[in-house]
């Protein structure tokens, strides 16, 4: 295995990389050769050593080459005050000119992921998300969670409501799953007490938004002997502020650089504001008025106005919005007075989490499923709670929305290593 460029040291050298720059003079070259750790630069005698200059002359950026030479210090040389004096190159892979470039679309990019992944922004942005997902798991292991990985090939056509993609299974029917929830509170039943997951989750939704995708990475969690959801926010809000310090502290300066944005650790708590109650300051504050028939959900608008107001009346990026109305919530949240027993969680304007605590009263969960129609869907589930549960509630959270909010990215097309929406299904 070859030596990682950022773990070179001054010496005899042999490596491995891909090309990023040739500059090629008359008696010299400059070849900026990078791997996933780092860039550093060669130089090339092309007088003493004519035929390794021949070989760069001929290659692009992206053909991949194994170098030997004298690693040296050099107060002249900017790319971490070091070069490579090459004598020897072997040539690995040969690329053709690139089809895009930083100032293509985002489609034309996605066209060519595998190259536009080779961006320093895209390999950073990956690093973040690894570290983010990371630190959430030392954080829920040091509170001993367990770690479940449920199916994602489902007999049932619906969780909660929305659409699911229907594929063939042998002389069936099968959907994929728009989320781990009912498996999650199976575990709940069965003992667990404290669970989560990371893995893919399936949304047939035809939305062409900013922040919507078919396929997205979800981590959720869920936790039993809860008073009320209050315990799901603190733990939520804790995990977050977790997260966010570890990232900072390891990619703080390279995000300010690379994306221009600062990564602000929360202070805890989060503010916390009833959805009657926002409304009523977005009006006084903005005019805005959310239609009558909307007004027990949160609308796009008001949502994105979350930002404004949550930095101007509490300094704080984060809000939880609680006591929405039963019309949109999901049927297994409890109700108390009516009222969902839930919140949403946005942060920079962008809704990033709907948690609750969970209705595990076998009788209520069945009339509450009945309500919405979904009864005869979500009878395998309702076995779960037959047979004793205790008090749970937990969370999900889509891992690539928080790293395009973290990163302050366009689209989430962009915060995603392979986007698949409504009319994308390659590469």
């Amino acid at each position: 295995m070859f030596t990682q460029i950022s773990k070179l040291e001054v010496g005899r050298v042999r490596f491995a990389g891909m090309i990023d720059t040739v500059r090629d003079k008359k008696n010299i070259q400059f070849v900026v050769l990078r791997d996933f750790s780092g860039k550093i630069q060669l130089t090339i005698d092309k007088v003493q050593h004519p035929e390794v200059g021949e070989v760069f002359s001929h290659l692009l950026q992206g053909s991949t080459v194994i170098v030997e030479g004298e690693l040296v210090k050099s107060e002249y040389v900017k790319m971490g005050g070091q070069e490579v004096l090459t004598d020897k190159v072997e040539v690995t892979s040969t690329a053709e000119a690139y089809p895009i470039d930083a100032d293509s679309n985002i489609d034309q990019k996605i066209d060519y992921r595998w190259i536009d992944l080779r961006q320093e922004r895209n390999l950073l942005l990956f690093k973040v998300q690894t570290l983010f997902t990371n630190a959430m798991r030392e954080f829920l292991l040091d509170k001993e969670f367990i770690e479940i990985h449920s199916p994602k090939l489902i007999g049932t056509a619906s969780e909660s409501g929305s659409e699911v993609f229907q594929v063939k299974y042998f002389d069936t029917f099968a959907y994929l799953a728009q989320s781990p929830q009912f498996y999650k509170q199976m575990a709940m039943s069965g003992g667990f007490g404290r669970i989560f997951e990371c893995g893919p989750v399936f949304r047939a939704e035809k939305s062409h938004s900013r922040k919507h995708a078919t396929e997205f990475t979800g981590f959720d969690l869920e936790f039993s002997n809860i008073e009320s959801f209050e315990d799901v926010m603190v733990l939520e809000e804790e995990l977050l502020t977790y997260a966010l310090k570890k990232v900072k502290e390891k990619y703080g300066e390279e995000i300010k650089s690379t994306f221009g944005v600062e990564v602000v650790v929360p202070t805890l708590p989060f503010p916390r504001i009833k959805l009657k109650d926002l409304y009523a300051e977005l009006e006084k504050r903005y005019n805005y008025v959310c239609p009558k028939e909307e007004q027990d959900d949160l609308t796009t608008e008001a949502e994105k106005l979350c930002q404004k107001f949550s930095m101007e009346k509490y300094n704080h990026e984060f809000i939880f919005v609680t006591d929405y109305g039963a019309r949109k919530r999901a049927f297994y949240h409890m109700r108390k007075d009516g009222v969902p027993q839930g919140y949403d969680l946005i942060w920079k304007g962008v809704e990033i989490t709907t948690g609750a605590q969970r209705e595990h009263r076998y009788d209520i969960l069945k009339a509450q499923a009945e309500e919405k129609g979904l009864d005869k869907d979500v009878e395998f589930y309702l076995q779960f709670f037959k047979y004793g549960c205790p008090p749970h509630g937990g969370f999900g959270l889509g891992l690539d929305r928080i790293t395009m909010n973290l990163l302050e990215l366009q689209n989430l097309r962009e915060a995603m290593f392979i986007f698949r929406g409504p009319e994308r299904i390659t590469p």
